[in-house]
Parts: structure tokens; C-alpha cells; sequence
């Protein structure tokens, strides 16, 4: 009968201790949006289970390996929001799968990624035939990014685009993250220099720009640290 009853309480305590880690840090490990997270809530819920099952293991220790867990999860968020390259060894990178509305066969085989599992996502998305993809995107977590081609894009009110204009789209360039030029992007269009020049026409230096990317339609668009917002939306 002790053994139940301890059994029930480690049971309800350490639901209590999980519930109050997925509200502090929920959003990151419930989406699942990275290799990193999937693991660590399936490390979280291996704690849980052991500590409000297992009456052969001792509570505090399972508990103090279960905050040291939590602490480590802080720490390497901490150092990937100041360094991009451990965030991308930690998180991955998404993988392109079509370009210019080809197939990149050589990404897939990379990833082990079948014409099954593209056309299924993309089955997903309302997407019954290829020839409507212009990019196609297999994020880390699973999921695929498409864009579409321009004729095969829902027009709103607001476009107005007449059948005789010729648009053209390409992926978008990211030339700038955390306040570091992402070199690996720079080309003979976009270079340093033109970079560099953009940037003094409009009064900026690269310490204060957050993101810098050249959009589908070659605009490019400038986040900046501090954007200045006198009541930035706080809506979760």
C-alpha cells in the first residue's frame, strides 16, 4: 500500500514538474521544429516516466538530472541565438528539392528523400502536379515549403497583373543574419561591395541589421535589431 501511494505522488508531482517546464519552454519543444527539440522532449518525457513510475530508481537524484537537462537546454539556446553557425550544427538547414521547377535529385538522395514522400506533401498543400512548383523546400522539421509558379498563385484583391507582364521569381537570397554577412550567398550580382553600398545609401551599418534577404520579386529587405516601435504586438 506504501508503494502505491508513493507511486501516485511521484506520479502527480512530476506531471506538476513537466507542466510548469512545457509552459516556461514549451513553444521551442513541442513544435518539434528541429532534431535538437524532438530529442530533448523525448529525453523530458523518458525523466517523467521514470521518475513518477520506477520506485526502484530514488527521486531527487532523477530530479537533479532532470533540471541539469533543462539548464543544458538553456544554456545551448543562449549560445544559439549569438552564434549562427552552432545554431545550424544544432537545428540543420532545410533542403531544397526543386528549383527553377526541377527536381534536385542529387538533394533527395542526400536526404533519402523519395518522389513518394514529395508528392504526398505536396498532395498535402493542394499541389496535384509538379509543373505548378517553381521551389520547393524539405524544412528540418519534416515539413515542405513550396512556392508556386506565378500563374498557378491565387490572385487577391490587391494584384493586378496584367497577362502580358512577365515576372520573374527566384529563392530568396539571405545575405545577412545576426548582424553577419552570410558569404556562401554573395555573387557577382550581389556582392560585398553593392552590399556595403545598400547599406550606406540607407544610413545603416551591419551591426545593427538582425536579417538582410533579397526577396522572390529581387526587393531587399532590412530587419534591423532596434526597428524603433513605439508599441511593438506582444499577442501570443
Amino acid at each position: 500500500m506504501e508503494t502505491l501511494i508513493i507511486a501516485v505522488l511521484r506520479t502527480c508531482f512530476s506531471f506538476l514538474i513537466l507542466l510548469t517546464v512545457s509552459i516556461w519552454i514549451g513553444k521551442q519543444v513541442n513544435s518539434h521544429n528541429n532534431h535538437y527539440n524532438f530529442a530533448l522532449s523525448v529525453t523530458l518525457g523518458s525523466f517523467i516516466a521514470n521518475m513518477g513510475f520506477d520506485t526502484n530508481l530514488k527521486f531527487t537524484p532523477m530530479l537533479a538530472s532532470f533540471i541539469a537537462l533543462i539548464f543544458m537546454y538553456l544554456i545551448s539556446s543562449l549560445i544559439s541565438i549569438k552564434n549562427r553557425r552552432f545554431r545550424l550544427w544544432l537545428s540543420g538547414e532545410p533542403t531544397v528539392v526543386i528549383e527553377n521547377g526541377k527536381l534536385l535529385d542529387g538533394n533527395m538522395k542526400k536526404i533519402r528523400y523519395s518522389l513518394d514522400d514529395l508528392n504526398q506533401q505536396l498532395r498535402e498543400q493542394g499541389i496535384f502536379d509538379l509543373i505548378e512548383v517553381e521551389f520547393a523546400l524539405l524544412e528540418v522539421s519534416g515539413k515542405l515549403s513550396v512556392l508556386k509558379k506565378t500563374k498557378y498563385q491565387s490572385v487577391t484583391k490587391n494584384e493586378i497583373v496584367s497577362t502580358n507582364t512577365s515576372v520573374d521569381i527566384h529563392l530568396p537570397i539571405e545575405l545577412v543574419m545576426d548582424g553577419k554577412v552570410v558569404e556562401k550567398n554573395l555573387n557577382s550580382q550581389y556582392s560585398s561591395a553593392w552590399l556595403n553600398q545598400e547599406l550606406q545609401s540607407r544610413n545603416l551599418q551591419l551591426k545593427d541589421i538582425q536579417y538582410a534577404v533579397i526577396s522572390s520579386n529581387s526587393s531587399l529587405i532590412i530587419d534591423l535589431y532596434n526597428d524603433h516601435l513605439k508599441s511593438p504586438l506582444d499577442q501570443e
